[in-house]
């Protein structure tokens, strides 16, 4: 997770790395990962909040998929772990930079890899 306030944060920041690990609910086959957000605007006479994340009311922004180049067969209860990397597009700053290095050792497989991705 990671945590950004839109009040005070700097260019700098937008660079950023994150671990993650996610552990699986059941016996069946993982494709990709998903990232959604939560946004809170807290700093204004009404305070908002929501969710963008898939078991979060329906807004119309989504979620974003990082489809992975293995199909991992994974079992409940086996983590797939590593890090996401993100960073502003030196071309366009509109644009993010993703790196998404993930390590799996389960019973049926083992994975190891970075992915690139490029959030438009």
């Amino acid at each position: 997770m990671q945590t950004v306030d839109m009040q005070t944060i700097t260019v700098e920041e937008l660079t950023f790395a994150c671990p993650f690990a996610v552990t699986a609910t059941r016996n069946d086959y993982c494709h990709a990962l998903v990232a959604w957000f939560d946004i809170e605007f807290s700093h204004c006479h009404k305070p908002v909040h929501f969710s963008t994340g898939p078991g979060a009311r329906y807004t119309h922004w989504k979620q974003t998929f990082f489809y992975l180049e293995d199909v991992l067969t994974v079992d409940a209860g086996e983590v797939v772990s590593g890090e996401l990397r993100c960073r502003p597009n030196a071309r366009n700053r509109r644009d993010l930079d993703i790196e998404v290095d993930y390590k799996f050792d389960g019973k049926a497989m083992h994975a190891a890899r970075t992915q690139s991705f490029r959030l438009r």
